[in-house]
């Protein structure tokens, strides 16, 4: 059981991190982890441990597809309260909030792959565990974070013009 405690204390805060990051809810992400330490705990071995809980973390995310769209609803009713909220707070509040969701949509808007490798690295795990996890050959990781980034920065630039110029235009003609 020693060794069941040393792998949660080791990979829970990391884990349940790049969940929250992948499923953009904190509480679905600690059920993701429990049920992926829970899955640890039956195994009899484990080669590489935190690629090996990124990946099966990974892999029951993809297996809850069909119940994401009835998460999604709550989810988007938690977002509409908290766009709510926000518009009540200062203009600094609101334009952080504005600035973390155009981040957040632009990394929704990369591709699964290149999405999963980035939130991968972002959480330490390095080359040949992003390989491990996602199936991938160590020597193309490289190129899938490089390009992943490439894309994420222009996404996110163009989503920022597109802001401004909505802004701008409301700013010249008012709202009707």
């Amino acid at each position: 059981m020693a060794d069941a405690d040393r792998l949660f204390h080791t990979y829970h805060a990391p884990l349940v991190r790049y969940l929250t990051r992948r499923l953009g809810d904190r509480d679905w992400a600690e059920e993701v982890a429990q049920e992926t330490f829970l899955r640890a705990l039956r195994q009899e071995t484990i080669v590489n441990e935190r690629a090996w809980l990124f990946a099966v973390a990974t892999n029951l995310v993809r297996d809850e597809a069909r119940t994401q769209a009835r998460r999604r609803r709550h989810l988007a009713l938690l977002a509409e309260e908290e766009r709510d909220a926000a518009a009540e707070q200062p203009v600094t509040s609101v334009e952080r909030a504005q600035e973390a969701a155009l981040a957040r949509r632009a990394v929704e808007s990369l591709a699964e792959r290149d999405r999963l490798a980035l939130l991968m690295r972002e959480e330490g795990l390095d080359y040949p565990e992003i390989a491990e996890a996602l199936g991938l050959s160590v020597g193309s990781i490289g190129t899938t974070l490089a390009r992943a980034r490439r894309r994420l920065a222009e996404t996110y630039e163009a989503m920022q013009r597109a802001a401004d110029a909505r802004e701008a235009w409301r700013g010249t003609y008012g709202r009707s």
